[in-house]
């Protein structure tokens, strides 16, 4: 039987980072979409109805950080499951999208993929 593949958006405007969670997370078998910062996101999100997980950073460029990013997908996209990242500040529980998870740079690419696979399996 054909298993679908967990389809992840990661939204990281510094490029190196983005690229190296990347390749963790399509080495682990994801399909993985990258955007540098919230419009690129939407733009994507509105066009991959099969995305199951996004993972973004905190502080970006442009209109909207990441947590604002987060709260509008839950809002338009309530499926999605969020991870939320940053180097520069600790985000609290109550700031994320529920059931939203903050994970602290620098992190381990197994826990991003340990916890998007917790995320979904609770769907």
């Amino acid at each position: 039987m054909f298993e679908q593949r967990i389809a992840v958006l990661i939204v990281e405007d510094e490029l190196l980072v983005r690229m190296d969670i990347a390749d963790s997370l399509e080495e682990a078998g994801f399909d993985v979409f990258e955007a540098a910062n919230a419009a690129e996101a939407l733009d994507i999100l509105q066009r991959h109805a099969h995305i199951h997980a996004l993972f973004t950073d905190v502080d970006m460029p442009g209109s909207m950080d990441g947590l604002k990013l987060a709260a509008h997908v839950r809002d338009r996209w309530p499926p999605i499951k969020i991870i939320v990242t940053s180097g520069h500040r600790k985000v609290a529980e109550e700031m994320l999208p529920d059931p939203g998870r903050f994970l602290a740079k620098p992190y381990n690419p197994q826990s991003v993929i340990t916890w998007i696979h917790e995320l979904v399996a609770h769907a």
